[in-house]
């Protein structure tokens, strides 16, 4: 997998943002993480669509959308299954169609590959997850195994360490103290 403080890779890739006819999709670039309004993203990628455990993940995001706002974090959703299977399945779903975030298609596996997260029999993105600073820098990043799902507070509870730019004691919580050398 890549490295905490490598730049994250350069792409540019479908993604759908919307199931509004006319409106579905748009295209997502590397240079929307270096920004001027101090955004970090969290990058998430779950293997296919149309599974079991990826649709928990991901309706569990959009339901802490708002917390990923508050944080001034952009949140963006991938796998390597094409935008027009995203549509399909954000249609065919019921905890998918008010997604607020883009489902970004990797269909060539170039970013996948990039970033060191394709499992290598089925040549399909592990459970991955990405923080990345306004800077476009790597600052956390996690992998879980195909079967299991990720914790979705816990990314909310790194990228709060993060974003303290201190030094955070396990377990630390929003809130608490940090450390002080």
């Amino acid at each position: 997998m890549i490295n905490i403080g490598e730049q994250f890779p350069a792409y540019s890739k479908p993604a759908v943002v919307s199931i509004e006819k006319g409106k579905e999709f748009e295209t997502l670039t590397s240079e929307t993480l270096v920004n001027e309004n101090n955004q970090w993203t969290c990058m998430f990628w779950w293997p296919k669509d149309f599974t079991f455990v990826c649709p928990t993940e991901i309706a569990e995001f959009n339901a802490n959308f708002g917390e990923f706002r508050d944080r001034d974090t952009t949140l963006i959703g991938a796998s390597t299954d094409s935008e027009n299977v995203h549509l399909a399945w954000r249609h065919n779903h019921d905890d998918l169609r008010g997604l607020k975030f883009p489902m970004l298609a990797d269909t060539s596996k170039s970013l996948a590959e990039a970033l060191d997260i394709l499992e290598p029999t089925e040549k399909i993105a592990y459970r991955a997850t990405f923080i990345i600073d306004p800077q476009g820098i790597i600052r956390w990043a996690s992998a879980n195994d195909l079967s299991v799902g990720r914790n979705v507070k816990e990314v909310l509870r790194v990228l709060d360490a993060l974003q303290t730019d201190e030094l955070c004691p396990c377990n630390w919580e929003k809130g608490e103290a940090t450390l002080t050398v």
